[in-house]
């Protein structure tokens, strides 16, 4: 098998590493088969491609999209180190409000897919890192929402807390206040 999945605590949320073929002149690696997400209960269409690239401390998100335009994302690192969380926001989940952290880096070459229903937000750790990530819905701007990174019900225990954040990021509601 070219990948290997992990179902990690929150419903729904995967681990993903590819097995990495290394000699000489590099590497190679299947990043994406649909054969294999689907037998490992991922049966999405990717609609859309995303690659952000930031500096290191910049936090950005927890960000996500209302229905019917949830995205699910599928996410990885080209180049830097970066960590990664989601956290559940749907009502019905046995493991709403509860987030999970990764560190997500071009030396480990993890993925992570993160289902519809969940907010998702990052913090660079190395001088600069590029995420890449494929999206199972299109951006609608009338459906984009948020929650503050920093939310102390939520809890979440990021690596740095030296951060640089946008002015929206830094206004998003609380989680007590989604609507």
């Amino acid at each position: 098998m070219s990948l290997e999945f992990k179902h990690l605590p929150l419903e729904g949320l995967l681990l993903i590493w590819p097995v990495v073929f290394e000699d000489d002149r590099g590497y190679f690696m299947e990043t994406y088969k649909a054969s294999s997400y689907t037998a490992n209960g991922i049966a999405d269409n990717f609609v859309q491609d995303n690659h952000s690239c930031s500096r290191r401390g910049v936090l950005r998100g927890l960000h996500f999209q209302r229905p019917p335009h949830s995205q699910g994302k599928l996410v990885q690192v080209a180049t830097g180190v970066v960590w990664d969380c989601a956290v559940d926001i749907r009502p019905d989940s046995r493991t709403y409000g509860q987030w999970h952290g990764v560190t997500l880096s071009e030396e480990n070459r993890l993925m992570l897919y993160i289902p519809p229903g969940f907010a998702h937000g990052f913090v660079t750790l190395s001088e600069e890192a590029h995420l890449l990530y494929k999206c199972t819905a299109e951006f609608d701007k009338a459906s984009e929402g948020g929650i503050r990174w920093n939310d102390p019900d939520l809890g979440i225990e990021w690596p740095l807390q030296d951060i640089t954040i946008s002015e929206r990021d830094a206004a998003l509601p609380f989680f007590k206040d989604l609507a």
